[in-house]
Parts: structure tokens; sequence; C-alpha cells
């Protein structure tokens, strides 16, 4: 069966996140989707809830000095930031490890590219990935296939609107946990998508500051960085 997964959303539980589950499931199936993985800002997934003709696959976003790596699959904490000690807690759950936007803020494939063998795929399609580096996923498709890693998309959805803007496309036995995982293992992955407003990165900015409790300087820098969102949406639609 043929299934449309949206491997990359943000729920209530990341600082910039603010949908619950119930939300997520619902926003992705109205998009046509079949499932979609939770993927918190180091914090894994350890209840995971059932939610009708839905799969709700648990992960996480792991900060490290490569950058931001997924791990899906996995419900107990990784509890690190060295990049080879998360991906290797995650393979110890059973679990695959990728790359997220790994061109989101730099152009240079040198940096990354030790770490390529140490994969289980690239995040080829991210639909916050292009706000400052117009390329970034084709750059991300390029390294992919250069170093002969598996392909995978998400949206980064950190608000519903975002849901469903990067999807993977798999042929998979069943629509549970171990078929989809089995699947995306096997390769041959289609990737779809389209880019979110930046205004949604302005949205999810300000969603961390009122949960953090930000005092007036964070909210004056943020409102310099939202225009410059309104700015960047005007310009795009323009094109």
């Amino acid at each position: 069966m043929e299934l449309r997964l949206d491997l990359h959303i943000h729920s209530e539980r990341s600082p910039d996140g603010c949908m619950t589950l119930a939300e997520i499931a619902a926003r992705a199936r109205a998009a046509g989707l079949n499932g979609a993985a939770v993927c918190d800002h180091d914090r894994t997934l350890e209840e995971v809830p059932e939610f009708p003709d839905f799969l709700l696959i648990p992960g996480v976003e792991v900060s490290t000095e490569y950058g931001h790596l997924l791990g899906l699959f996995v419900r107990e904490p990784i509890g690190t930031r060295k990049f080879a000690e998360a991906v290797e807690r995650i393979r110890g759950q059973g679990g695959l490890a990728v790359l997220a936007h790994p061109f989101e803020h730099s152009r240079d494939a040198g940096r990354i590219a030790p770490i390529a063998p140490l994969l289980d795929g690239v995040e080829v399609w991210n639909s916050r990935a292009e706000r400052k580096i117009a390329d970034a996923n084709a750059l991300a498709e390029a390294f992919a296939k250069a170093h002969g890693l598996r392909r995978f998309a998400g949206s980064d959805a950190h608000v519903p609107q975002e849901i469903g803007h990067g999807v993977t496309v798999v042929r998979a036995e069943a629509c549970t946990l171990d078929a989809v995982k089995a699947a995306l293992l096997h390769g041959g992955t289609q990737v779809q998508g389209c880019r979110s407003r930046a205004w949604y990165t302005a949205r999810s900015q300000l969603t961390k500051r009122r949960k953090t409790k930000a005092g007036p300087a964070a909210y004056a820098k943020w409102a310099a960085f939202a225009a410059k969102c309104w700015a960047q949406d005007l310009i795009q639609k323009g094109e």
C-alpha cells in the first residue's frame, strides 16, 4: 500500500511548538496523510497514543555539533548532543538516524561529509529550510545522491497550517510502525512538498518567547524578525 507521511512535525512539547498530538493527527488526516513523525526538540515521545486510521511515529530532533539530527521510531531519551553518540543511541533503540535540513544555514557540504557513513538518510525536503538559502533542499538532495543515502521529507511544522508541506511517499505492507520502518529502510521513497511561509517561523518564535516568559528586549527583536518574514512572504508571493 502507498503511504503518505510527514516525517518531521513539532508538538506543544517543543519550546516553539503549539499543537497537541490530537490536533496533529486531525490536521494530517485532513491533509491526506496516513502518518506523521513527532520530532520535538531534544525530547522523545515516550507515550504514543493511537488514532483511528492514522499512524503516529515517535521521534526526536537532537541538537548536535553537526546540526539537527532526527531520530525516527525512538521513545527513550537520547541524553546526549554529541552526534556520534546520538546516532548510536538512536540505533540502539532500533531507530533511524536522519540528518535534518542540512543546508538551512550553510552551503558547505564538506562540513558534514565525514558523518555521511553514520546516517540512515537525509531530509532532502524541509518546508522551512529555504527561508535563508534558496537552494537548501536541492543541496540536500545532491548530498544524499552523492553519498548513496535514503531520501526523507518533512514539513518541520510548528503550526497547524504547515502540516503536509513535506511528504515522504513510500510503499509498505501495512500502516504500522514496523512495516513503515522496513519500507523506509528499503528506500525508493518519493518526496513532495511546498515551501512554508516565513511568517509561520515568526509565529513559532513568538510561541517560544511566550513560553519562556521573555523580556521586552526579546519581543523587540522578534518584532524586527517578524517584519522581515512578512516582507519575505510578500516578495515570494510576487515572484
